[in-house]
């Protein structure tokens, strides 16, 4: 969706056909394969690389000091590593980061789960964002007067095993927007089915894989966003005078459905408020 966002960006500002040669490729959730990716494209030596998701920032950022790189749905930049500075990063690197609004996505959960005590979180504790998100979902958490449960899985054949470690234990399951865990997402939704406990999710393409609900960004948005970044530098400003951007808007998905067969109704006041109901 970031993806196809940049290129509609690129395409409405004149970027298209005879004047751009747009490639993409894949890493499939492996940071491995990102960094063979990034040194792949690095020597090819184009104008711009866009690297979405952490994993494939970080292998970017580190193949090249010199090609602009333009990192989008990056959760924490700074933890990444990616830049030093949010304004005015310096070098060759810039971007937009969808730091999530955790309270919020916990005020959601709520709403369904009145007595809510523990939330449990799987995630994987090699990816920078996941960390960084978990940390600041203790943070949110205490102040809540609710209890972190987590689990770690480090690989996507890791998750199932992630959340049966949590049943049991949480009342509900959130999926933060963490590579790992996403990739593998059907995993935690099958757990939850199968132990009636509620899954969540921290973005809302995930509702329409079978997760409960989601307050998040539209990926499809933020690549736009991302675009009017690359934009400024195909017109020749330079990414490190660029200020890291803040995800604007935020959508609200419930899979009422879904939340059936994990044994909970929507309430009405979350279906009122919805952006989109899948169906």
């Amino acid at each position: 969706a970031v993806r196809d966002g940049i290129k509609q960006t690129l395409n409405d500002n004149g970027y298209s056909g005879d004047n751009l040669k747009f490639t993409y490729e894949s890493a499939q959730g492996k940071p491995d394969i990102a960094s063979q990716i990034a040194r792949k494209m690095v020597g090819e030596n184009p104008d711009i690389i866009v690297a979405i998701a952490t994993p494939s920032a970080q292998a970017a950022v580190t193949a090249t000091k010199t090609i602009p790189v333009v990192f989008s749905a990056v959760t924490d930049p700074l933890a990444a590593k990616l830049v030093p500075s949010l304004e005015k990063p310096g070098g060759n690197v810039t971007g937009l980061s969808d730091m999530a609004n955790i309270k919020e996505h916990f005020s959601l959960i709520k709403e369904f789960v009145p007595n809510l005590k523990v939330i449990g979180i799987p995630y994987n504790p090699g990816e920078a964002n996941a960390v960084s998100m978990l940390n600041s979902a203790k943070v949110v958490a205490e102040k809540m007067g609710i209890k972190i449960v987590e689990a770690a899985a480090p690989k996507s054949s890791d998750v199932m095993i992630a959340a049966k470690q949590l049943v049991g234990k949480a009342d509900a399951i959130y999926c933060p927007i963490d590579n790992t865990i996403i990739s593998a997402v059907e995993s935690v939704i099958k757990v939850g089915i199968d132990a009636q406990v509620p899954v969540f999710a921290g973005d809302t393409s995930t509702v329409e894989r079978g997760a409960i609900a989601a307050v998040g960004y539209n990926y499809f948005d933020l690549g736009k966003q991302t675009g009017d970044i690359v934009i400024r530098i195909l017109k020749g400003e330079k990414p490190g005078s660029i200020d890291v951007k803040m995800a604007k808007g935020t959508d609200l998905y419930v899979n009422p459905k879904m939340a059936k067969k994990m044994g909970i109704e929507v309430p009405k006041s979350v279906l009122e408020k919805a952006t989109k109901i899948v169906k």
